[in-house]
C-alpha cells in the first residue's frame, strides 16, 4: 500500500458504517413501529413465524421496543460517525468501531450463532461491520506508517 491508497480506505470504511448505520437506524424505526409479534418476526427472521405469532404481554413489547430504540441510536451514532471516518477522525474511527462493532458481537453470538436470522440482512451487516472496522484500522496503521517517516 501507498500513502495515496489511505484516503481511500478511510472512505471505503466511511461508505460501509454509514450503510450500516441506515439500515439499523431503520431497523430500529420498523422494530418500534410495528405491533410486538411483528417486530419478533422481522428480527428473528429464520424462525418459523407462526411460532412467534402469540400474545406477548406488555413488558416483552416494551422490551422489544427498548431494543428498536437502542437499534436506533446506534445506527444514527454510527452513521454520523462514518461521515467523521470520510474525513479521517481516527476518535471516529474508534468510537464508530466499538458502538457498531459491539453490537454485531452480541448480534452474532445470540441470533446468527443461535440460527433465529436469515444470512441477509443480518449476517451481511455483520460482514459489513467487520469489514469496516478492518478497514478503517488499517488506514490507520498505514498512516501512522507515513507520519513516522516523513
Amino acid at each position: 500500500m501507498n500513502k495515496g491508497l489511505t484516503p481511500s480506505l478511510f472512505k471505503i470504511a466511511s461508505v460501509l458504517w454509514v450503510i450500516w448505520g441506515l439500515v439499523h437506524f431503520l431497523a430500529g424505526v420498523m422494530t418500534i413501529a410495528q405491533a410486538t409479534p411483528q417486530a419478533v418476526m422481522g428480527i428473528a427472521d429464520a424462525v418459523n413465524p407462526e411460532t412467534l405469532d402469540v400474545f406477548y404481554p406488555e413488558a416483552a413489547g416494551a422490551l422489544i421496543n427498548q431494543h428498536g430504540f437502542n437499534l436506533l441510536w446506534i445506527g444514527l451514532v454510527t452513521a454520523i460517525g462514518g461521515l467523521f471516518i470520510w474525513k479521517q477522525n481516527r476518535n471516529a474511527v474508534l468510537v464508530t468501531a466499538l458502538i457498531g462493532g459491539l453490537t454485531d458481537v452480541g448480534y452474532f453470538i445470540f441470533m446468527d450463532m443461535g440460527g433465529y436470522v436469515n444470512f441477509a440482512p443480518g449476517t451481511v451487516m455483520t460482514i459489513i461491520s467487520a469489514s469496516a472496522i478492518i478497514t478503517s484500522f488499517i488506514a490507520i496503521f498505514k498512516n501512522n506508517e507515513i507520519r513516522s517517516t516523513l
